[in-house]
């Protein structure tokens, strides 16, 4: 079953009058291909968990020991409450526009429907490490790699592979997430930080190794790498959508069939090379926490915590004396501020700590 799309007359000339664009008129073999609208409210909470719930957790509790107790679980909490609330009005968004026949697949589609055009583009310890500015941009770092893990720049393509209608699925799929989430973030923030302190590693797993030994059973280590390694497997198939879809628009031909040998050869080939690149450049960068927080800075902030608020309010136009209207510009501000700053702490901390690493280190 190919992505069910809004019949092109639903697009009304005051639409276009008013800038519409109907995506619909013949979809490309990526929209084709790769979001399905097939999926229930549980294929949604699924996605949604898998996506968020990955291995970036392992360094909660290095951004709790950058944090300490009362600021890593305030920003542990704020987070989680911020992005709900963020992917929420993101969802009511896409639904929104989708009603009136301008259905969104992407964050590019969005942007370009409700923005326009631009042409700017071991001993415990708990007391936090660093001093003056290593203290600020160090506690900056944990903030953004907290945001990092609750991190989910594919919302829009995950709401396009339900099946119609979506009504509710999206937030009954938002519910189900975050109540995974909170049972596992927490439990591995708070339990990471409480047993390692500011030991605590980029990746917590490097804590259960102590000069070559094992602090844990050599089975119970092996068991925690598998099913890590499973998580990410299941992670690289829900993030890799968007990649999919370029490719498909690339080398698939959307007049035929999708498991054709003309469309079959050409994804096996793009597809497992993309992966290969993938898991080339995470080996390579051997400083797991640093990059988590540059990618908040550049990636995290922008889609889930200022973006969705914009295309809200610029969507549905709140009162400016709404607290709606209000909520949403006080969370861009402060995102954009976290956002700037921490560009500058994240890219600083991997300039001193390429200083001690080497490419593909074993860490």
């Amino acid at each position: 079953m190919s992505t069910v799309a809004p019949h092109p007359g639903n697009v009304t000339p005051i639409d276009r009058e008013n800038g519409a664009v109907d995506h619909t008129k013949e979809l490309d073999a990526g929209t084709l291909f790769v979001l399905k609208s097939q999926g229930s409210w549980l294929h949604c909470g699924y996605h949604m968990t898998t996506a968020i719930v990955a291995p970036a957790l392992l360094s909660i509790p290095y951004a709790m020991s950058l944090l300490g107790w009362v600021g890593g679980v305030l920003t542990l909490s704020a987070a989680g409450l911020v992005t709900f609330y963020s992917y929420n009005l993101l969802s009511i968004v896409l639904e929104h526009h989708a009603r009136l026949g301008k259905r969104q697949l992407r964050f590019r589609d969005m942007g370009h429907d409700i923005l326009g055009y631009s042409k700017t583009a071991p001993p415990k310890d708990y007391s936090v490490t660093g001093v003056g500015i290593n203290h600020i941009f160090g506690a900056i770092n944990g903030i953004l790699i907290v945001a990092t893990t609750y991190g989910n720049g594919i919302i829009p393509e995950i709401q396009a592979t339900l099946a119609p209608p979506v009504t509710g699925k999206m937030f009954k799929g938002l519910l189900l997430c975050y109540a995974i989430i909170i049972s596992t973030f927490f439990a591995v923030g708070i339990s990471g930080y409480w047993a390692f302190g500011n030991q605590a590693q980029q990746s917590v797993l490097q804590n259960f190794m102590v000069d070559g030994k094992p602090l844990v059973p050599k089975w119970f280590l092996l068991m925690t790498n598998v099913f890590t390694l499973l998580q990410v497997l299941a992670v690289n198939l829900v993030y890799l959508q968007p990649t999919n879809i370029v490719l498909e628009n690339k080398f698939g031909n959307p007049r035929m069939d999708q498991f054709s040998i003309r469309n079959f050869v050409p994804r096996l080939i793009s597809r497992s090379l993309s992966i290969v690149i993938a898991t080339t450049l995470a080996a390579m960068l051997p400083f797991f926490g640093d990059i988590l927080a540059l990618f908040g800075a550049f990636g995290s902030m922008p889609l889930d915590f200022i973006l969705p608020m914009i295309f809200y309010n610029v969507t549905f136009k709140p009162s400016k004396k709404s607290l709606m209207f209000w909520g949403n510009t006080t969370i861009i501000v402060v995102s954009i501020t976290l956002g700037l700053v921490g560009a500058v702490a994240s890219v600083r901390q991997i300039v001193i700590d390429a200083k001690t690493f080497r490419l593909f280190a074993n860490v």
